[in-house]
C-alpha cells in the first residue's frame, strides 16, 4: 500500500475559541509513495486489421503509431485501413450474416457473447493496463469501471439473445443485417462493448472502427473473439482515420450505422446519409448541467461534482461541465469544491494514487487550453490548484471558473476536459431555464433533499439522462442517449435493442 509522507513539518496554528480552523495547505508538502500497476498489458509491436476472423494487413501496407499520452512513448503500430479494406470487411460481415450468424438461434448466439464476457473478465488486469496506456485515464478507473462495465454489457446482452420476442411486446423482431459503427477515444473498450453487444445479441454482424488514438484495446478484444470461437466475419475491425470512418458510414451494405463522437462529425454523417434508408443512432456532444439546491447534502454534492467533471479527465460526453448552484449556498459550495480539488492528484495514469491522468492527445490539449484562455479573456475567475505536472506527456490541471454567465464560451461550448463552469440561480424555474439553455441535451444532475423536486426537475430538464443525488452512474440495463444536438436513439436496455432490429 502507498503511504503518505511529509517532506516538511507543519507548525500548528493556535486559534482562539470561535475562530475557524486554519486552512490546510497541501501543495508540495505531501507526496504519495508511487503505487504503479505492474500487470503486463501484453502488447504487440504491430496490429493489423481484423477481417473475416483473421488479422490481415491493410491493402495500402501503411501503419500509424499509437502513442501513450502519459509519456509520449510509442505503444504500437496500427494498420491504416482504406476503402478496399472496408469493402472486404463488409463482404465478410455480409457472408457471416447470411450463412451463420443471422440464422443462428438466439440461445446459441448467447453462448458466444457470454464467452466473450468471461474471457474479458479473465484478462481484466491486462486490459485495464492496456486501456490506461492507450488512452491516458487513471488505472483505477480502467480497473474499476471500464473493464467491469464492458464485461457487464456483454453479460447483459447475452441474456437478451434468447428472449428477443419480448423486446417489442406484441410484435416480432428481426435483425437488420450488417451494421457499421464508429466509436470515440474516451472509453475505447467500453464503447466497443456498448456498440457490439446489442448488435450481436439481435443477430446482426458488424464492421467497426475505433478511434485512431485508441485502437489497441479494440484489437486486443479481437484476440478474445478468436479465443471465444466467434464465427469468422461476425465482427470486423478496420482501423484508420476520419476517411476510414466515412467509408464505413457511407457503405451501401450497411443497414444501420451507429456513431459516438462530436456533434460536428455527427452532422456530417447525417447529411451524407440523408435520403437513404439506413437506420442511425447518434450519441454526440453534451454540456450537462449539474444542479445543486440549498437543501442538498453539500459534502456529498461536492463529491458528485468532482466525479461529474474530473472523471476520465473530463473526457466524458455527459460530463457535468456546468455547475448550477443556488445563490444561498454558492459561496459555501465553491469553497468546499476548491478545497476538494486541491488534493486531486494529477500525474502518471498507471499510478494507483492518480486521480486525473493524461489528456488523450496534443490536439485535445490544445483545444482545452484555447477554451480556458477564452474563459479568462471573457472575464470569468479561474481557479487551479498548485502542484507540479509531469514534464513528459499531455496534462492539464483541474480548473474551476466562477463568475460565469451563459454568454461565456466556456458555458456554451463542449470543452471535453477537466474544466468546470460555475453559475448561480435563485429559483427552480431559473435553474430549469439555465440548464435547458444549451444546444445539447444528453444528461443532467440534480442535488436536493426533496423527492418532489427531483421528479419535477426530471420531467422539465431536456436531457436524456437525469441523475438524482449522484452523477456518472451507468448500467447496461438502462437506456442512454440524448436530445437536440446530443443525438438520437438509445443504447443499453430494451430500448437500445430496438434500435438494432426491425419489426416484422
Amino acid at each position: 500500500m502507498s503511504t503518505l509522507t511529509a517532506k516538511k513539518s507543519i507548525r500548528p496554528v493556535a486559534r482562539s475559541a470561535g475562530r475557524p480552523a486554519p486552512e490546510l495547505i497541501f501543495g508540495d508538502l505531501w507526496e504519495y509513495d508511487p503505487a504503479p500497476e505492474t500487470a503486463d498489458p501484453k502488447l504487440k509491436a504491430r496490429y493489423d486489421l481484423f477481417i473475416g476472423g483473421q488479422f490481415v494487413p491493410a491493402a495500402s501496407g501503411k501503419y500509424f503509431d499509437s502513442i501513450n499520452p502519459a509519456n509520449e512513448a510509442k505503444l504500437a503500430e496500427i494498420a491504416h485501413g482504406g476503402p478496399a479494406d472496408v469493402d472486404a470487411a463488409y463482404a465478410a460481415a455480409k457472408q457471416a450474416y447470411d450463412n451463420v450468424w443471422g440464422k443462428m438461434p438466439g440461445k446459441e448466439r448467447a453462448k458466444y457473447i457470454y464467452r466473450i464476457a468471461r474471457l474479458l473478465q479473465d484478462r481484466a488486469r491486462e486490459f485495464a493496463v492496456a486501456e490506461t496506456m492507450d488512452g491516458g485515464k487513471p488505472i483505477k478507473e480502467s480497473r474499476d469501471f471500464d473493464i467491469p462495465m464492458a464485461a457487464a454489457h456483454f453479460f447483459y446482452h447475452a441474456g437478451w439473445a434468447d428472449k428477443l420476442d419480448y423486446v417489442a411486446p406484441g410484435r416480432k423482431v428481426a435483425p437488420l443485417g450488417v451494421v457499421g459503427q464508429v466509436i470515440p477515444w474516451n472509453f475505447p473498450l467500453l464503447m466497443m462493448a456498448w456498440k457490439l453487444a446489442p448488435a450481436l445479441a439481435m443477430g446482426n454482424t458488424v464492421v467497426i472502427k475505433p478511434a485512431e488514438t485508441t485502437s489497441v484495446t479494440a484489437l486486443k478484444l479481437a484476440e478474445i473473439f478468436q479465443d471465444a470461437g466467434l464465427p469468422a466475419g461476425v465482427v470486423n475491425i478496420v482501423t484508420g482515420f476520419g476517411d476510414t470512418g466515412a467509408a464505413i458510414m457511407n457503405h451501401p451494405t450497411a443497414a444501420k450505422v451507429a456513431f459516438t463522437g462530436s456533434t460536428e462529425v455527427g452532422k456530417i454523417i447525417m447529411r451524407s446519409l440523408a435520403g437513404t434508408d439506413k437506420k442511425m443512432t447518434m450519441e454526440l456532444g453534451g454540456k450537462a448541467a449539474n444542479i445543486v439546491f440549498d437543501d442538498a447534502p453539500l459534502d456529498q454534492a461536492v463529491e458528485g461534482i468532482v466525479n461529474g467533471i474530473f472523471f476520465n479527465q473530463g473526457h466524458v460526453c455527459c460530463a457535468g461541465s456546468r455547475l448550477l448552484v443556488q445563490e444561498t449556498v454558492a459561496a459555501e459550495v465553491l469553497a468546499k469544491l476548491k478545497n476538494r480539488i486541491k488534493v486531486l492528484r494529477v500525474g502518471d495514469p498507471l499510478d494507483k494514487n492518480t486521480d486525473i491522468g493524461a489528456i488523450n492527445s496534443p490536439e485535445q490539449l490544445a483545444t482545452i487550453t484555447r477554451l480556458v484562455a477564452a474563459g479568462v479573456k471573457e472575464g470569468a475567475t479561474m481557479f487551479q490548484p498548485a502542484g507540479k505536472l509531469p514534464t513528459k506527456g499531455y496534462y492539464f490541471r483541474p480548473t474551476v471558473f466562477s463568475g460565469v454567465s451563459m454568454s461565456h464560451r466556456i458555458a456554451r461550448e463542449e470543452i471535453f476536459g477537466p474544466v468546470l463552469s460555475v453559475l448561480t440561480f435563485r429559483t427552480v424555474e431559473e435553474a430549469v431555464e439555465k440548464a435547458n439553455n444549451t444546444a445539447y441535451g444528453l444528461s443532467a444532475g440534480v442535488w436536493t433533499d426533496k423527492g418532489s423536486r427531483i421528479l419535477k426537475m426530471s420531467t422539465e430538464l431536456k436531457a436524456g439522462v437525469v441523475w438524482a443525488n449522484t452523477y456518472n452512474k451507468f448500467d447496461p440495463t438502462s437506456p442512454f442517449g440524448g436530445y437536440k444536438e446530443s443525438g438520437f436513439g438509445r443504447e443499453g436496455g430494451r430500448q437500445g435493442l430496438l434500435d438494432y432490429c426491425k419489426l416484422v
